[in-house]
């Protein structure tokens, strides 16, 4: 249905965006990518960028590539300061690297912005992230 979307309205930022988010959650991340880098190049300036730059941070991860995704990530919270699923990010991608003071940092700010988020909590709402992805928030130090 992404592909279908697309193609039906290959000139939509939004269309391109979700594509990625449907590709990163089947487990497909170099797809993701690159209908995320897609909706960049249709609207580099938009303001809801920061979406696109967290899927390319979970995509990335989920491909190990965690060097990468730290970088995309710092670019989201760029876009928005205390957009809380970035500092998620962060904190598994800097956690995989052994990086544990900013590991430890970003998961601070994830519960500084959400005191009541948990692990438990966040695979009950989005049940289809990476393995890879959750275990970088139990090695952050995250609550379960």
């Amino acid at each position: 249905m992404a592909d279908r979307a697309v193609a039906l309205n290959p000139n939509s930022w939004r269309t391109w965006n979700n594509r990625g988010w449907v590709y990163t959650m089947a487990g497909l991340p170099e797809e993701a990518i690159r209908s995320f880098e897609r909706a960049i190049r249709m609207s580099p300036l938009d303001p809801l960028l920061h979406m696109t730059f967290l899927g390319i941070g979970h995509a990335l991860v989920g491909l190990r590539r965690f060097d990468e995704a730290i970088i995309v990530l710092k670019k989201a919270l760029r876009q928005n300061p205390s957009f809380m699923p970035a500092c998620r990010g962060l904190a598994s991608a800097f956690a995989h690297l052994g990086r544990d003071a900013e590991a430890h940092a970003a998961a601070a700010r994830v519960l500084e912005i959400d005191p009541a988020f948990t692990i438990s909590g966040h695979i009950a709402r989005v049940p289809k992230s990476s393995k890879m992805f959750i275990e970088g928030l139990r090695k952050a130090g995250l609550p379960e």
